[in-house]
């Protein structure tokens, strides 16, 4: 399975509305699989826990009935267990109310935890396990102060207890991993069914710890009727490469051609060749203007260019030469290094106007889309653009504050105008494309973070559309090969450090990791 769905919190909810309403699974027996599931997930963690202090914060919604159900458990095995809940018991009902009334019917301890008594009750005694039950999933908006204060005595007494946070940290956002203005810092969070797309968001890990995902019962049709509007890559996304091949040839494993470079920007469409050979081109060429070919080439043999006119600048039409090239090209890359001039703009109108294979559109030549969108809707679905944060705000005139406050709606705010695949790069890069869900990468490494990074990346996606993968799927393989180079990385280069020909260096020895 190359993806894993990844909910937002509204389509768990209604998973769960499914498997009641539609199978007839009762909502008490999902919450006590649940339980048992945290259970599982607390004592592979921490062994024995009798006679361990365990404190049970217990809120009102179901994250609270969980809590009340996972006490009684760890009652029954002989913890000493006091359970917190921020309610009168005659105000809990239904399936909350089922199980917090079955935690009393065995005698677990239990006390109201109201503000002006959480400080007297939470310096009574440091308890060695804390259980994060008091706010879910459906958290929206800041926390009030009495919630925001249960919190931050949490937290306090979390610096000597193992934490273990039910579904999700109290006070994280599910859907955009954000916090405000404070979160459960557990150390590990057991989720349900599936994990909620605002867990794997990037900086989310202060506050999850260690993720487990734990099945509770929704049977598999719900997810098939029903699928999530976000899915997460696995390593099973490098079953997207092309097989190799006995009687393969360097024509035959894909010829890309690069179309970039300018005075001052020679090192981009450098980077992007010794991406796409890394990556496994037969052939990587460059196209550049003529007096910039020999610096851009670097004295890398392997390296191919071709000169476009005579001078430093770009022509202002596309010649011949480059036409014919492209036609036997079976990618493009077109964008690094091109420059923001006004030429390299009328250079790429006339490019994009050309029958062309599938093409990369990356750094300048977003700039140049950005600027002329009517631009954007004369792109093929075969195409890819590959906007950083600050380019997506170009591209949809937003600013990047809003851009990153919610990344997975950003990443599809050109769905309307662009039928390919969009991937907005960044930790836990994001790839969308119209009518399909958006894929979030697991990466979230510093080794990546280095100018020319990108150039590596568009590389390897030109490599993967001129060996005939599709664009979406060549997006989220080339995003993971190049998060795999970058983990791979970390190990020589643990505090950064790296270049960026190192990111293209280290990806045969990346990905043969995971595919040999």
């Amino acid at each position: 399975m190359a993806y894993i769905p990844l909910p937002t919190p509204a389509e768990m909810n209604s998973w769960d509305t499914q498997a009641i309403s539609a199978f007839g699974i009762r909502e008490e027996i999902l919450m006590e699989n649940a339980s048992r599931e945290a259970l599982h997930v607390l004592l592979e963690l921490t062994g024995s826990i009798t006679g361990k202090r365990v404190l049970a914060f217990m809120g009102s919604g179901n994250n609270g009935g969980d809590a009340a159900a996972v006490a009684r458990h760890l009652h029954n095995l002989g913890a000493d267990v006091l359970l917190l809940h921020t309610k009168p018991v005659r105000e809990y009902h239904k399936t909350t109310g089922y199980h917090f009334k079955l935690a009393r019917n065995i005698g677990t301890p239990h006390a109201l935890l109201t503000p002006k008594n959480a400080s007297r009750l939470l310096r009574a005694e440091q308890p060695d396990i804390i259980i994060d039950g008091l706010l879910g999933t459906g958290l929206r908006g800041p926390l009030s102060s009495d919630k925001a204060s249960i919190i931050e005595h949490i937290n306090s007494l979390g610096k000597k207890a193992f934490v273990l946070a039910l579904d999700i940290p109290s006070g994280l956002n599910g859907t955009l991993g954000t916090v405000d203005p404070i979160a459960v810092r557990a150390n590990s969070t057991v989720t349900f069914e599936a994990a909620k797309c605002g867990l794997v968001m990037p900086e989310t890990d202060q506050w999850v710890g260690n993720l487990h995902v734990r099945p509770i019962g929704i049977p598999a049709q719900v997810q098939t009727t029903h699928p999530a509007s976000h899915v997460g890559m696995t390593d099973n996304v490098l079953a997207f490469r092309r097989p190799l091949s006995e009687a393969m040839h360097k024509g035959s494993a894909g010829k890309v051609l690069i179309i970039g470079g300018s005075k001052g920007l020679t090192g981009a469409p450098h980077l992007s060749a010794l991406g796409a050979m890394r990556s496994g081109a037969g052939y990587a060429t460059i196209a550049s203007p003529a007096l910039l070919t020999q610096e851009i080439k670097a004295e890398q043999p392997e390296i191919l260019t071709l000169d476009i006119g005579t001078s430093d600048e770009w022509p202002i039409h596309v010649p011949e030469l480059l036409i014919r090239a492209i036609q036997h090209s079976d990618s493009l890359i077109i964008g690094p290094g091109m420059g923001r001039s006004d030429e390299a703009a009328n250079f790429l109108r006339e490019l994009i106007a050309l029958r062309r294979p599938p093409t990369v559109f990356d750094a300048d030549a977003l700039y140049h889309l950005a600027e002329d969108k009517i631009l954007l809707h004369s792109l093929s679905d075969s195409d890819i653009l590959t906007p950083h944060p600050g380019e997506m705000a170009r591209l949809t005139w937003k600013t990047i504050s809003e851009i990153q406050a919610d990344r997975l709606t950003s990443a599809r705010l050109l769905d309307d105008t662009f039928k390919g695949a969009v991937i907005l790069k960044g930790a836990a890069s994001c790839v969308a494309q119209q009518g399909k869900p958006t894929v979030i990468s697991p990466f979230s490494t510093p080794a990546l973070a280095v100018a020319g990074s990108g150039d590596v990346l568009s590389g390897i996606l030109g490599t993967h559309l001129a060996q005939g993968v599709p664009a979406r799927e060549a997006a989220c393989l080339g995003v993971y090969e190049h998060g795999l180079a970058g983990e791979f990385l970390e190990e020589e280069f643990p505090h950064r450090g790296n270049l960026p020909q190192e990111i293209a260096h280290a990806l045969p020895k990346a990905v043969r990791k995971y595919i040999c």
